[in-house]
């Protein structure tokens, strides 16, 4: 009798300890990234979007002075957001007047250098910045109140990925 109680305290401590390294690793190992959007100040997540690697980012408003749309183009690589295309419709303020560019459907195009662990956006009612994800768009000025904004790639744990699977 006393054989069969150790065995089944074994048994018991077992299943708690497997229950809370799986919990544990279910909360911590990455299952993959998602793009997300915070309070530059505070750090106050607004939004958190699924992304893949090579998926499609984007910010698009209207410069403040020209009044005419430029785009911000990235791909998430590696963790990072790797800028892979610039549209303009005239040259400005801010926007590149030294670089090779080629003209697409009335705009200036070209392919800038640079890949960012974090961009930060100050968004403009005025310029109405817009951030696209794949083949979503979302208000950047709704979403943050016209306020500072950080936007970095993050990994996603089991748990935020299963509670997605659980919500579509």
């Amino acid at each position: 009798m006393d054989h069969q109680r150790r065995l089944r305290a074994v048994v018991a401590v077992s299943v708690v300890l497997l229950l809370a390294v799986g919990g544990a690793a279910a909360t911590s190992l990455p299952a993959g990234q998602a793009l997300v959007v915070e309070t530059a100040d505070s750090g106050d997540e607004l939004l958190r979007v699924p992304v893949e690697e090579n998926t499609t980012v984007a910010l698009e408003y209207t410069h403040s002075v020209e009044k005419t749309r430029v785009l911000d183009g990235y791909a998430v690589r590696g963790g990072e957001l790797v800028m892979t295309r610039m549209e303009f419709q005239s040259y400005g303020w801010g926007l590149p007047a030294r670089v090779n560019v080629s003209q697409e459907n009335g705009s200036f195009v070209f392919d800038p250098d640079g890949s960012y662990e974090e961009l930060y956006v100050k968004p403009g009612r005025i310029a109405g910045h817009e951030l696209h994800v794949g083949d979503r768009t979302y208000d950047l000025v709704a979403l943050s109140d016209a306020n500072s904004v950080r936007i970095y790639i993050a990994d996603r744990t089991l748990v935020e990925v299963a509670l997605a699977m659980t919500r579509s």
